[in-house]
């Protein structure tokens, strides 16, 4: 292999990757400069807005659409309606979202939207329309729709071994059943979409999109037009968190439709109360399991039913449920499984993709599942998670090897020290004997995550690098930047591997007409993919480069080296060719001074029918503590402490990659013990209404939550081979690393009730949830059952 292309996760002397660089657009970011998709108006006069008519029932038929009476409000310009539609009249990608729908699904479904010449006048004008509507039965819950059931998509199942030996053979044997809730995402920018139409006729879409490939797919098939005639651009993401993968294609649907209606520009930006009510969530899900150890506590046999709560479209529901049935394992090795998993049809928005992807949704159900038997089993929950984790050699229940297995026991182990864990022990016990109304308690949980898209298809992507005379560079890629720090990276990696400095390196918005094709900026996948892409092409160029040097130096071309924007060759280090100037002479001697750079995934194989193969390219592993203090008069508590390890392999920006760590903690922290939504399934005429539909009622973590001692350790000397620079991901990873603050919370609850008693805790773990759950352990008797016996954990109510 040549030396100027080199093995993917090789770095060369003195790179830019790994330096603690802020974000690219911090100043921006601080200074109020930072441009998003509604900034953009301004360069745009004339424009248009749009307003959409949401319905007020879960569930009817359209029997009559009036939309003459908002013609007579002043300021409104055209009410665009399905009629309008001059190609197709569906905003997914599955057939079954309805841009303009004849049957409303759900509550606060857009039925219409309006344009008019001020946000108000589009307003007034959606209030005016008049519509008739014969109601249906709905559905709202998923005990609702398992019983009627109520179910979208395929149904698929994980398994290995024999469970029902293996349960056979259990020496302990226990049943039991886990429901969790949703999360809002609750990014800071909501979904806005800008379009006009060029004069060209080219339709263009500034989206806040994570997927502009797919937008504008979907765009182009709404219009009746082809991929080429559309282009969609994404500056930037005020947040995103999987919220914007799917959702923003019929909102950019509707603004193109009516630009290309009016002859003017569209801005179509929902307002916080439109988004919550309009766009998908996490998905909920139901758990059945029965579960099974043998004498050393190991887990044998392993039987579940997954059910999400997938609303009222499939959306993206099918993948998050494979990816749960992926990592229901989590850190733990079962050899006999089977784990079916079905996706229920209800009345609530569409879910969608959310940070984890459904692998928080497969991996909370064993954590709970453990967490419920440890003291039953008279065993601590770190040791009995700690006996069953994965041994170098094992495979999961799909059949992929778990590689770098080891790296889970190393990191327990440097974990375990440095979070001081048998100091804190001591001092937690001696704490909770002395104070009967407050109990504080610590939990250890570990993560293992595979990185790489379900579907095979989706691990490719393209860069577009381009050198100009004058040395400088500028990048482009199929990655959006959403405040992760993906441009960062990027620039990072393309400094390093053309050997020049980060200043003259420049990075361009995502946008479909100058790298086509990519694929969604998720899976935790971004830095991966366009970083061997940007890679790719950088070394293109640089072998061009490397040929000019060599003729200059009297060299061969492989001793060419690259630093620092000077040129040099090995034994050479006093005769060094500035970037720049080498660049000027291989112009001159017409060498090609661009490249389309490309990179696809290597070595995976997966089968979505019989849920086999090896869909993921690694696995990112970690672990956490967590310290908390329950007040047992209340129910309300407080994070103490949080310790975490996180496995990024060689990190390609350690700034970037803390602020993802500490920023995916609090995220899951927040699913697991304060996000809730709440919807009305009440008989009233109001079923279906989202109630938590604004920051006064959805409670998201705020400082007030994070943990007063907050310790982020990134693992050493954890080079990844095969992937960019010996990278990792840190997106997703990070979230479930919150599990320990659950854990830490049921270990507190667990501390006001008798020796073995075992907590069920809900899920978000509420102030209330947790007060509920202290009064369960307060009526506690100390645990008769016979270590051997059979033991049913059913879910508890709050209030029972």
């Amino acid at each position: 292999m040549s030396k100027q292309h080199g093995p993917l996760a090789d770095r060369p002397v003195n790179p830019k990757v790994g330096l603690e660089i802020s974000h690219e657009s911090a100043p921006l970011h601080v200074t109020g400069a930072a441009l998003y998709t509604d900034d953009l108006l301004g360069r745009y006069p004339g424009a248009l807005h749009a307003w959409p008519l949401q319905s007020s029932v879960a569930h009817a038929r359209i029997t009559r659409l009036d939309v003459e009476p908002a013609y007579a409000v002043p300021g409104v310009v055209h009410v665009l309606t399905a009629d309008d539609v001059p190609g197709v009249n569906d905003a997914g990608i599955k057939g079954d979202e309805p841009l303009f729908p004849g049957e409303i699904m759900y509550y606060g479904h857009a039925i219409c939207w309006v344009l008019g010449e001020t946000l108000e006048a589009a307003r007034l004008g959606a209030n005016a329309i008049e519509v008739d509507v014969e109601p249906l039965p709905s559905i709202m819950t998923l005990a609702e729709a398992i019983d009627a059931q109520s179910f979208q998509g395929h149904q698929r199942t994980v398994a290995r071994g024999d469970v029902v030996s293996g349960l056979k053979d259990a020496t302990y044997r226990f049943d039991g059943e886990f429901e969790f809730g949703g999360q809002e995402h609750f990014y800071l920018e909501t979904n806005a979409a800008l379009a006009h139409v060029d004069e060209a006729g080219q339709v263009f879409v500034q989206s806040s999109t994570q997927h502009p490939s797919e937008t504008q797919e979907i765009v182009a098939h709404v219009l009746g037009l082809r991929s080429n005639e559309v282009t969609v651009q994404c500056l930037r993401m005020g947040g995103g968190f999987g919220g914007k993968e799917m959702q923003p294609h019929g909102l950019a649907a509707v603004a193109a439709l009516g630009t290309t209606l009016t002859g003017r520009p569209v801005l179509l930006r929902l307002n916080r109360t439109q988004d919550i009510t309009m766009t998908g969530k996490r998905h909920p899900f139901h758990a059945t399991w029965e579960v099974g150890f043998d004498a050393d506590h190991r887990i044998c046999a392993l039987r579940a039913t997954l059910t999400s709560d997938g609303g009222w479209s499939l959306d993206l529901s099918e993948p998050v449920l494979a990816r749960a049935l992926c990592h229901i394992d989590n850190a733990y090795f079962v050899p006999h499984i089977e784990v079916h998993g079905r996706i229920a049809q209800t009345h609530k928005t569409s879910q969608t993709a959310f940070r984890g992807f459904g692998g928080p949704q497969g991996m909370i159900v064993l954590e709970d599942i453990l967490g419920r038997c440890a003291p039953l089993l008279d065993v601590a929950p770190e040791e009995l998670r700690r006996r069953n984790f994965y041994a170098p050699g094992q495979s999961t229940p799909y059949g992929q090897p778990v590689r770098h297995a080891e790296r889970l026991a190393d990191i327990w182990s440097i974990l375990t020290e440095r979070s001081e864990l048998d100091r804190r022990r001591g001092e937690i016990e001696q704490h909770n004997q002395e104070h009967p109304h407050t109990k504080r308690a610590l939990a250890m949980t570990p993560v293992k995550f595979g990185i790489s898209f379900n579907l095979t298809a989706f691990n490719q992507a393209g860069a577009l690098v381009h050198v100009y005379r004058d040395g400088s560079v500028l990048i482009n890629h199929g990655g959006t930047e959403m405040g992760q720090g993906l441009h960062t990276k990027m620039i990072q990696v393309a400094a390093t591997a053309l050997g020049v400095p980060l200043d003259i390196v420049r990075l361009a918005p995502t946008r479909t007409d100058k790298v086509p094709n990519t694929s969604a900026t998720a899976a935790s996948s971004g830095a991966d993919l366009n970083g061997g892409a940007i890679k790719d092409a950088c070394e293109q160029i640089r072998t061009r480069l490397a040929v000019v040097a060599a003729g200059r130096m009297g060299i061969h071309p492989d001793d060419v080296r690259f630093a620092d924007g000077l040129v040099t060759g090995i034994g050479f280090h006093d005769r060094q060719i500035p970037f720049a100037e080498l660049v000027h002479d291989a112009y001159f001697q017409r060498v090609q001074l661009w490249a389309a750079g490309f990179y696809r995934t290597e070595g995976l194989h997966w089968s979505s029918e019989r849920m086999q193969g090896e869909p993921f390219k690694y696995f990112a592993y970690g672990a956490s503590v967590s310290e908390v203090e329950v007040d047992g008069f209340t129910g309300a508590y407080r994070l103490r402490r949080a310790d975490i390890v996180q496995d990024v392999g060689d990190t390609l920006s350690p700034l970037v990659d803390l602020g993802q760590v500490e920023g995916g903690f609090v995220q899951g922290a927040g699913w697991l013990t304060l996000e809730e939504l709440c919807w009305d399934c009440g008989d009233t005429p109001t079923r279906g209404r989202l109630s938590t539909q604004a920051a006064s009622t959805y409670k998201i973590p705020s400082f007030s939550e994070m943990p007063e001692v907050f310790n982020v350790h990134l693992y050493e000397l954890a080079t990844e081979s095969g992937v960019v620079y010996g990278s990792k991901a840190v997106g997703e990873p990070p979230l479930m690393q919150a599990f320990s603050v659950r854990e830490a919370l049921r270990a507190a609850v667990g501390a006001f009730g008798p020796t073995g008693h075992s907590v069920d805790l809900g899920s978000p773990a509420t102030p209330e949830a947790v007060y509920w759950a202290i009064e369960r352990a307060r009526q506690a008797t100390s645990s008769s059952r016979p270590a051997n016996s059979r033991g049913a954990l059913v879910a508890a109510t709050p209030g029972s």
